[in-house]
Order: C-alpha cells, then structure tokens, then sequence
C-alpha cells in the first residue's frame, strides 16, 4: 500500500482497564481526562480522527461483567453503555492518553466526566482502525463543533510549516474558545451557537487554495447540510471530503 493515498489501517481490537492520571478543565464545559497504567501499553491511533469506545458500567451486573476476562463488546451478557471519543492525545514514552469530554449535563459520558477524579478506572476498547491521510495537501478546511474539537485540534497539531488551514467552529460562547497551536498557517473562525449560523458562515466563507482536504465532523443532520453547501457551492473534490456525525440531536430522524 502507497502512503501517498488516504487510506485505512486496521489495528487489533483490545479493551483496556485505565487508570485516571489527572484531571484538566480546559475551557468550562471542556474536561480533559488523562488516563494511564500498565494495559496502556501497545496502544495505537495513527489518525487524528480516530475512535475508541468508552465504557460506563451504570449498576452491579455491568461493572462485574465489564471486570470479567471473558467480556466481549456486542457479546452476550450486559452491556454497559458505549460512547465513541477521539484520543487527544497519546505519548507512549510517558504513559499518558488524553481523552477531552463536552461537559453537556446528560448521557452516561458526561455524568462520569462531571465527577471523575484522580484513581478512579475507565475500560476503552480500540480503536479498530486508523484513517491516514498523508501530507499531500496544500490546504485544509476543518469544520465541527465541540465534539469535533479534540480531532481539529490534533490535526493542526500535526500539520508541517507551509500549509494553510481554515478552521470553522461552533461553540457555545466565547468562554469555549480555547488554544489551537500549529506549525501551518491557521485562520480559527469561531461561531457561537445561538448568534451564528454555523451553515451559513460556511457558505459565505472563500475555500484556501490549492489542493483542499476538507473535514466535516458536528451532529449528524448538520454534517450532512454542510457537506452539501462544501460540493454545491464551493465545488470541492468530494474525493478529499470527510464529512461525519459526531452525534444526533434528540428527537431528529434518519433521512
């Protein structure tokens, strides 16, 4: 396989049993949670938007299954409830994974981010495949919400000296601004939700020049709407389009 192609890496899937190493506000609905021990070893994530499963046991009969050896995700038996996150950031030389969580007030995540301390456990699994997309590009144009923040952010982390970005965000007040840094040529647009309209500042906006990869990553309907004004209106190659829903808004419906 080329690495001058996006292309996928499939990694073995293992849970871990993680332990929290610290705790982080990085903004005030934004937690970062840094986790580590000995299961740590051999982690994988290659791509900047990456995946894992997080799991939050909610009584008895979850946690004793999530501790059993024999537990497999989708297995027979209890579940715990599942939440996909993108690894912030993970320095193997140290230890550490960071995992950064929306403070939103509701759903299993949120409510164990909300009181989570230092020695406390988190089980993850995955990822199961990494999304490469190689340093072919000239530009980039980076468009999410908060959700999406933790993958925009370790993208333009990576991201070499020479290459432009613009970056599309929508947060819920100007207090979620947080630091972005990168060695390539950033513009941050932030759209506070309830003021701006996160659709149409992407419409109205110009694309950077040269050859553009563009990333979508808000609530599923949303990333539809702005995949379609990003092919419609500003003619990108849909080829170096990834537009993705990072979550559904109650009561919304599949088109």
């Amino acid at each position: 396989m080329t690495t001058d192609t996006i292309h996928r890496v499939t990694h073995e899937i293992k849970r871990r049993r993680l332990e929290v190493l610290r705790v982080v506000d990085i903004t005030p609905r934004m937690r970062r949670v840094t986790l580590g021990g000995p299961e740590l070893a051999g982690f994988i994530s290659l791509g900047s938007d990456d995946h894992i499963k997080l799991l939050f046991p909610q009584n008895a009969a979850e946690q004793a299954a999530l501790e059993s050896p024999t537990f497999s995700i989708k297995g027979d038996g209890p579940q715990p409830p599942m939440r996909d996150y993108t690894p912030r950031r993970y320095d193997p030389s140290s230890g550490e994974l960071d995992i950064d969580f929306v403070l939103h007030g509701d759903g299993p995540a949120s409510t164990w981010a909300e009181q989570v301390q230092v020695g406390q456990h988190l089980h993850i699994g995955g990822p199961r495949g990494s999304m490469i997309v190689p340093d072919i590009f000239d530009s980039y144009w980076l468009i999410g919400d908060e959700t999406a923040l933790p993958a925009i952010a370790r993208r333009l982390e990576e991201l070499p000296a020479g290459r432009r970005v613009l970056a599309v965000i929508e947060i819920a007040n100007a207090a979620e601004q947080q630091p972005l840094h990168s060695a390539a040529d950033v513009e941050v647009i932030w759209v506070i939700r309830g003021q701006d309209d996160l659709l149409e500042t992407v419409r109205k906006l110009t694309p950077p020049g040269g050859v553009l990869y563009c990333f979508v990553a808000t609530e599923t309907r949303r990333s539809r709407q702005v995949r379609r004004v990003l092919l419609d209106t500003h003619k990108v190659n849909e080829e170096y389009l990834k537009a993705v829903g990072y979550w559904r808004a109650e009561g919304s419906e599949e088109e």
